[in-house]
């Protein structure tokens, strides 16, 4: 049997492999199981920190590994253990905020801790944007540095997201790492952590490297996972920075642009390992019509 191109795929969830609503499709969900019956291997590898990603992986039937919190954690949904985090120093952090707003004025912040039961903490003026997310409203930005964190969520009304991670790169890069992960969301994380980061990890645990890995994304704190990966998947939604380092463009996450992919790869694997056709005979092509 021929080996898999690919035994490795790592998929983001908000805005790839979830549509906007956080389900998964059932052709989605169909696909996935395509790959693992292909031999494939499947990994998480999400911004969220894990106690806003264990729900989700409840309703993948998800068993396996999982990159959470922008590669700060890595974390086994079989066992319902953090495996491995780093966390973000809470002095380095304040500081960071600091020379940030002292370069585009005041921002509003929030936090996620550490843990497998750490709070997103919000300060007074914080939103979240995104639909199905929640979090803890804080009395005073002081009480955001209580327990160890995993990163800084920071917004600014009027700045546009990529102005905003730009602006912090410049004067605090060589503190944190400065991440845009969609809308509301630019993050002050661990100085050279990233999800890279934690997939590296994830592929070493399980016997592989990243030439057998397949990437899916669509904002630029996936970028690194690309760099890292064999072969980046952006979806047609995806910003513009993540698709310039794309292999290929997949149809959206609406369209179902994770299962297109997966079953033009492992679909035939699939029916190989199943036994349902033979390599002397592969599988007619939907659409076209048999020699």
């Amino acid at each position: 049997m021929p080996a898999l191109a690919f035994a490795l795929i790592a998929t983001d969830l908000d805005g790839t492999l979830l549509r906007d609503d956080d389900s998964l499709s059932p052709r989605t969900r169909a696909a996935l199981s395509l790959a693992v019956a292909a031999g494939a291997t499947h990994i998480v590898a999400t911004g969220r920190p894990v106690p806003q990603v264990v729900p989700v992986l409840r309703g993948l039937g998800h068993q396996g590994l999982a990159v959470c919190g922008q590669g700060a954690q890595l974390y086994d949904a079989g066992t319902g253990r953090i495996v491995w985090s780093v966390t973000l120093d809470r002095e380095i952090a304040e500081v960071a905020l600091g020379k940030i707003e002292a370069e585009v004025g005041s921002v509003y912040a929030a936090v996620n801790q550490d843990g497998t039961d750490g709070l997103m903490l919000m300060e007074p003026g914080f939103t979240v944007t995104h639909p199905t997310l929640s979090g803890e409203r804080a009395r005073h930005r002081d009480e955001l540095w209580s327990r160890p964190l995993t990163k800084v969520l920071i917004h600014r009304p009027g700045i546009p997201e990529d102005a905003l991670a730009a602006a912090a790169r410049a004067v605090v890069g060589d503190l944190v790492t400065i991440t845009m992960a969609g809308p509301g969301a630019v993050e002050l994380q661990p100085l050279g952590i990233t999800k890279a980061t934690a997939l590296a990890r994830a592929a070493a645990l399980l016997g592989t490297g990243p030439a057998a890995t397949l990437a899916f994304g669509d904002m630029p704190n996936d970028i690194p996972m690309f760099l890292w990966s064999a072969h980046g998947v952006a979806m047609a939604n995806a910003h513009e920075d993540l698709k310039a380092v794309a292999d290929e463009i997949a149809v959206s996450n609406e369209d179902d642009g994770v299962a297109v992919v997966l079953e033009r790869l492992y679909g035939a694997a699939a029916d190989l390992r199943a036994g349902i056709v033979s390599q002397a005979r592969p599988r007619a092509r939907v659409g076209r019509a048999r020699p």
